[in-house]
């Protein structure tokens, strides 16, 4: 074991949290935690992942769910494609695998939802394979370690990190190596206030020799983002819903029924057009606006009280009570404003 593993292999073992997956050999638990610990973080997956364990005890339990089971279940936790593809690959299991999850990294890596980093996770995990994992984490401890600037955005960034991780990998315990260097980029190795002074790799760690720590690691991609206009209808009385399709944010959720505008309008030019295309008459002011930030995407959100009882034209919407709603898996959004204003 070179001195990098052993190094922080003695570290994970001292300072390691608790947590319930990693006393499993589970697969399909490993699964479940590496899916939703995907732009999650810990302390809010954790609730999430016992909720799932308590649910779909096994995948066979989980491919036999209805999607909008799955869905409601994983609401508020956002990223709702995840729960799709979760749902996908457990059936894909069930009839493929005959309902055990799979055993080598390639059968792992070519169920839907899981890329490299999962594939490997897993991997090593469940069943000691040495495949290093690299993630966000991991990336930065090694470009600070080796003090690289290469962009770990870039195809070159992923294969030369890759590579380093391979070869500082512990492959008689792949996967203690694996939590220990993660575990590492979440307490000590952390992209603010790192705690170097902590770090069992100080006295070899490139970066901080030459003082670079918090320049790295380096990313080449400027992520877009995207601003939207969502004018939705509030119907207290007697709530509608309408499913979102497509591909899209949200997708095969529910929803009021919404109007989509380009731009910033002002209200009386917003009440007008919910009149002509929605065939809704809302109250003149609003109840509430709020922004609401997605990874790409930054939402602006208005909610209008319909000033008068659905009829038969708004048939093509779900009506149902306050009790009712919770049937559906609604986007966090609006039960935030359900929240705060029902």
């Amino acid at each position: 074991m070179c001195d990098f593993a052993l190094l922080i292999d003695v570290w994970y073992r001292q300072n390691k949290r608790s947590l319930p997956w990693r006393d499993t050999k589970n697969a399909y638990h490993i699964w479940l935690s590496e899916v939703i610990l995907q732009q999650t973080r810990v302390d809010q997956g954790k609730s999430y992942y016992l909720k799932f364990i308590e649910n779909f005890p096994n995948v066979l339990d989980l491919a036999r769910a209805s999607e909008d089971e799955v869905l409601k279940l994983w609401q508020g936790l956002g990223y709702y494609s995840r729960a799709r593809n979760l749902h996908a690959a457990a059936k894909n299991i069930v009839t493929n695998h005959q309902a055990q999850f799979p055993d080598s990294y390639q059968e792992i890596r070519a169920l839907k939802g899981i890329g490299d980093y999962t594939a490997a996770a897993i991997a090593s995990f469940a069943y000691d394979l040495p495949y290093a994992v690299v993630d966000g984490n991991v990336f930065r401890v090694l470009s600070r370690y080796y003090n690289d600037n290469t962009p770990i955005d870039s195809s070159q960034g992923k294969k030369l990190f890759t590579s380093y991780a391979n070869e500082l990998l512990n492959r008689k315990d792949p996967a203690s190596f694996n939590q220990a260097i993660m575990e590492l980029g979440a307490l000590v190795c952390t992209p603010k206030n790192a705690k170097c002074e902590e770090c069992p790799l100080l006295e070899s760690c490139q970066g901080y020799r030459a003082n670079s720590v918090y320049e790295l690691p380096v990313k080449s991609k400027k992520t877009k983002t995207r601003n939207r206009y969502f004018h939705y209808i509030y119907a207290p009385e007697e709530m509608l819903l309408q499913k979102r399709t497509g591909k899209d944010i949200w997708e095969n959720m529910y929803e009021f029924p919404l109007l989509e505008v380009d731009s910033e309008r002002e209200p009386s030019s917003i009440i007008v057009e919910i009149k002509e295309k929605l065939n809704f008459n809302v109250d003149e002011n609003p109840i509430v606006a709020y922004k609401h930030i997605l990874s790409h995407q930054h939402i602006y959100a208005t909610f209008w009280k319909l000033n008068s009882k659905p009829d038969e034209k708004k048939s093509s919407y779900i009506s149902c009570s306050a009790m009712e709603l919770n049937q559906y898996a609604i986007p966090r959004l609006i039960d935030k404003f359900l929240e705060e204003n029902n």
